[in-house]
């Protein structure tokens, strides 16, 4: 997120609500992963990275790991994990199961 949209999470304090008023972004896109711009470059990097290994494990840490949309655009993409600070595991693991029972449609 950092890297893709070139403001770390310390400054975005300073200009993230008028973001908010001026619907830039619906949500702090460092705890919500932003699924069109952050999530197809996740996607992307997924389908390559299968192409070259089928085999190899991906997954995404930090706050968007416990972010329930963000675990299941995760999950919709091929990742194989998520991780989380310890307090958000509960949600992470509810999330992924509600996720992995959507698809199974």
């Amino acid at each position: 997120t950092q890297m893709t949209f070139g403001f770390s999470r310390d400054d975005a304090g300073k200009f993230l609500d008028a973001y908010y008023e001026k619907k830039i972004y619906e949500n702090d896109p460092f705890a919500r992963l932003d699924q069109i711009g952050v999530g197809k470059l996740v996607q992307t990097a997924v389908e390559l990275g299968k192409q070259t290994r089928p085999d190899i494990k991906l997954g995404i840490c930090g706050e968007h790991g416990g972010d329930p949309s963000s675990i299941e655009f995760c999950q919709q993409v091929g990742l194989n994990y998520v991780s989380c600070s310890p307090f958000r595991v509960p949600i992470a693991r509810l999330a992924a199961a509600q996720s992995a029972l959507k698809a199974r449609g």
